[in-house]
């Protein structure tokens, strides 16, 4: 019977484990001694005491007697178990152990405020039938109870500190935080957690406006397709037309042709008849002069010269020829023209692919930010003299040299950093800087650019912003700006397009176009800063360019 019982049948219903030290109240229901003894502890103030299950009253208390029954029964059903299933006290991976237990450790299932220590199901009864804990605070297990404890008193932590936001204990109120403003960890939580709905009310209206932006971007994206579609079809319908056009143009100037060769045939053929028979008549006359040379009748010959003296001899033209070969001239008059009206069509096709491809930029900040990328500094090519702080987001000239690792990508000659990310495609980000003079670029990666700064070189392209002028560079040649630069400058990368974008960017939504380039890329381009002496650059987050 024992080994045909489930071990859940003979579980806890209060600590969901194998009952230890069972007791069956008057109800049938069975519990721990340990656990239904804490469990009417919490109940002791009203004098009524219930069963967990079925709820039960009982006044007053119940004395409780071991179940040796279920005592017998647990062992041999434990038995049954041990080698086929796994013990629920053994530890496992990241579960918290007991810290009493010292020849095999067991999970904890309970910690002590008090205690300051965790204890396995065992080690916890104590807690639940000696009065001398019924003050202690139990909470569910936690690996972290060392964290609740004031390192420099060894007291539990109970008390937030406003003016240093921090949790500190009832010694540290009268040490060093004596005179701060302080409050139970109740009373910080509650105004934590007023804190929290807010929160929770800012990102529920972040949630929504972003879902709004998804949902205006799917409309564009499928408004996209439709004019991507659209403009396939007319392109299509045109090819189809033009083909037909063509195939139908073909077709009429080779019947024209076979027409005019039909009849220049004909012609050839009645002239080719005309010349035989003019050529019959020439050889008969030419026979009948020879005859009549050779015969020895005067009189014959002279009553036959006259008649033939008098027979008109036939006469060739030669025009027959020029004719049969300039018929076909308005062929090729018709084939140049329409070689001049295809040129016509390649050179609309051209500007055509041109516009498409020069498709327009975003003009607000909000079109921009739709485009945004996270950026981050490579510590890796940093300038000994250049700190990187606020999670690589920051980079400052400072007088101290770092004591950077030495890697092949690093900058040695010029103060100067790259971003981690390579941008294909199309990127937007934002920077602002501070100090005397920085530059903004983007460049291919590779060794020879250590070599030599920004703009110097056709492999970056920069700007350059100071507070007293502003001007973009690349390969040594330099381009003034006539517009005064703000301190903050928006990127705007179309890798695909060849376009990149510098703007100043204000508080207003618009954007002040400061200079624009138009190329071909053939690499990934990585963003990169030229910090001078007293200047810092900053890159703005996704969320602060949202925001």
């Amino acid at each position: 019977m024992a080994e045909s019982c489930e071990p859940d049948a003979l579980s806890c219903s209060i600590c969901l484990d194998i009952l230890r030290s069972p007791v069956t109240l008057n109800c049938g229901h069975s519990y721990c001694m340990g656990c239904i003894n804490g469990y009417w502890d919490q109940e002791d103030q009203s004098g009524v005491y219930t069963c967990p299950q079925c709820r039960h009253t009982f006044i007053p208390r119940p004395v409780l007697n071991k179940n040796t029954v279920l005592v017998n029964l647990i062992g041999k059903m434990s038995w049954a178990y041990k080698h086929t299933s796994p013990v629920k006290d053994e530890v496992c991976p990241g579960e918290v152990e007991c810290d009493f237990c010292t020849v095999k450790k067991l999970k904890a299932v309970k910690s002590c405020l008090v205690c300051l220590a965790s204890y396995c199901a065992t080690h916890l009864q104590p807690h639940y039938e000696s009065a001398a804990f019924k003050r202690h605070k139990l909470v569910e297990v936690s690996a972290s109870i060392e964290e609740k404890i004031c390192s420099k008193h060894d007291k539990l932590l109970e008390v937030y500190c406003r003016s240093d936001d921090q949790c500190i204990c009832l010694l540290c109120v009268m040490d060093e935080h004596k005179g701060h403003d302080t409050v139970s960890a109740a009373a910080a939580r509650q105004e934590k957690q007023k804190q929290i709905v807010k929160k929770h009310q800012r990102y529920l209206q972040e949630i929504q406006e972003k879902e709004k932006q998804h949902r205006q971007l799917q409309g564009k994206m499928k408004a996209l397709k439709c004019c991507v579609d659209a403009a396939i079809d007319e392109n299509q319908k045109a090819h189809n037309e033009f083909i037909q056009m063509a195939n139908k143009r073909h077709r009429a100037v080779e019947e024209l042709i076979r027409v005019q060769e039909k009849a220049a045939v004909s012609r050839g053929e009645a002239l080719v008849d005309r010349v035989e028979k003019e050529i019959c008549e020439l050889r008969k006359g030419k026979e009948e002069l020879k005859h009549l040379s050779l015969t020895e009748d005067h009189i014959y010959f002279l009553q036959s010269i006259q008649s033939i003296f008098d027979h008109t001899e036939p006469t060739v033209s030669n025009s027959f020829n020029l004719q049969l070969h300039t018929c076909f001239d308005f062929v090729t008059t018709a084939i140049s023209d329409l070689r001049d009206k295809m040129e016509i069509m390649t050179k609309a096709i051209a500007e055509m692919s041109e516009k498409i491809q020069t498709a327009p930029d975003p003009n607000t900040r909000q079109e921009f930010s739709l485009y945004s990328c996270h950026l981050r500094l490579d510590p890796n090519t940093a300038f000994e003299n250049l700190l990187l702080s606020e999670e690589n987001s920051k980079v400052t000239w400072i007088k101290k040299a770092q004591q950077y690792p030495h890697h092949p990508d690093r900058f040695t000659k010029f103060d100067q950093v790259l971003c981690s990310e390579g941008l294909c495609g199309v990127s937007y980000w934002e920077v602002q800087w501070r100090g005397p003079r920085v530059e903004v670029a983007v460049c291919y990666k590779g060794a020879e650019l250590k070599e030599s700064s920004f703009g110097y070189t056709d492999r970056s392209w920069c700007i350059s912003l100071s507070n007293s002028s502003c001007a973009f560079w690349h390969n040594e040649l330099k381009t003034r700006i006539s517009v005064p630069c703000s301190d903050t400058v928006g990127v705007y990368l179309n890798h695909k397009a060849g376009s990149l974008s510098f703007y100043n960017v204000s508080n207003s939504d618009q954007m002040m176009l400061l200079h624009r380039v138009q190329t071909t890329f053939s690499e990934l381009l990585y963003p990169g800063f030229m910090v001078s002496r007293g200047s810092s650059v900053r890159l703005i987050t996704n969320k602060r360019l949202n925001d």
